[in-house]
């Protein structure tokens, strides 16, 4: 009788560092740079558009000798029922013999990798001296934005916190971002300044990177507000339809992708591909393929990078086997018999 290991989202956070999943986001890209991580495609279904919808990313690691899926369901009537409006399972099995290792709740898993992945797109692509990072969201994702940010840059002076649609949402995160950084990460940053961003387009043109984390379908950020040598983490389109900077800021600047194949048909380039704004062949590269050495990054200090992650499952099974094997060496989780 085999058994299973199970990981609420209180064994996840006991288990996981911010910059222990920083290094395995970025072992992660580099392993699919080089073959030995492949993703594949993605099965969604919209159960009422707009409304309900789930989706499923799976994949296989090699040099973990794992293979997973994560599992994701949002219901936006759920809150209204007195339950979470999304719900996510990440599942990790043997790439040896199939048989399953754990099974893990993909909430907290999903905050910090997508964290990692945007502050380690900046890291690769913005200046290296960057002093003003914007965030355009202040979600449930923002926090970890953030985190991950400030641990990748010691020269980051000061924070910027915006949402357009809800700026007192972005006031009061603003305020509480030092106290919740300390708390949920032992981040203390006393040097650095934090404040919502009253006007967009003066938050835009003041800062040296601008990470996106909001469900906008229609774009938030204008070319023309965009300074040289910014670079832009766009995280929030990860399905059909969402988009968060104006197109001609992709079509101007050098562009590059977490899975190029994934970003086509579901992030934040789909729709300027569509329109005709640039075509595929602008991408330049792979984020892993930047850090395995494979395809030159920055090319100039004015040059505006954009890094575009519609997510990978390959990040979520990865971090899953992590925050697996330390809670089979603390004693963490559940273990149920199969």
């Amino acid at each position: 009788m085999s058994e299973i290991r199970i990981l609420s989202a209180k064994d996840v956070a006991a288990c996981l560092t911010m910059g222990e999943v920083i290094d395995a986001v970025r072992a992660t890209y580099e392993q699919k740079a080089t073959g030995a991580a492949e993703a594949w495609p993605m099965v969604y279904h919209a159960f009422e558009p707009g409304v309900a919808d789930m989706d499923i990313k799976s994949g296989v690691l090699g040099g973990a000798g794992v293979f997973g899926h994560k599992t994701v369901a949002w219901f936006s009537k759920n809150p209204a029922r007195g339950l979470p409006d999304l719900y996510g399972l990440i599942v990790v099995l043997s790439a040896e013999t199939g048989e399953p290792v754990g099974v893990v709740d993909g909430a907290g898993i999903t905050g910090m990798r997508t964290g990692a992945a945007g502050a380690l797109g900046a890291h690769v692509l913005a200046n290296p001296e960057s002093e003003s990072l914007l965030m355009v969201g202040a979600g449930h994702q923002a926090l970890y934005q953030v985190a991950a940010t400030l641990s990748l840059f010691d020269s980051i002076k000061t924070v910027r916190v915006a949402n357009p649609h809800n700026p007192d949402r972005a006031r009061d995160l603003a305020q509480r971002l030092p106290q919740k950084l300390a708390d949920q990460f032992r981040i203390e940053r006393p040097d650095v300044r934090f404040e919502a961003a009253g006007d967009l387009a003066q938050a835009v043109d003041a800062s040296d990177i601008v990470i996106t984390a909001t469900m906008s379908t229609t774009p938030l950020i204008d070319a023309d507000w965009v300074r040289f040598g910014t670079h832009f983490s766009c995280m929030g389109a990860d399905m059909p339809g969402k988009q968060e900077i104006d197109p001609a800021i992709i079509a101007g600047g050098r562009l590059f992708a977490d899975d190029t194949a994934n970003c086509i048909g579901n992030g934040e380039i789909e729709l300027g591909l569509a329109q005709g704004v640039f075509d595929a062949d602008h991408v330049a590269g792979e984020l892993g393929e930047v850090l395995a050495g494979k395809v030159e990054g920055r090319t100039d200090p004015d040059e505006v990078t954009v890094f575009d992650s519609a997510g990978t499952a390959l990040l979520d099974i990865a971090c899953a086997k992590m925050a697996l094997d330390a809670a089979a060496e603390h004693g963490l989780g559940t273990v149920a018999a199969l």
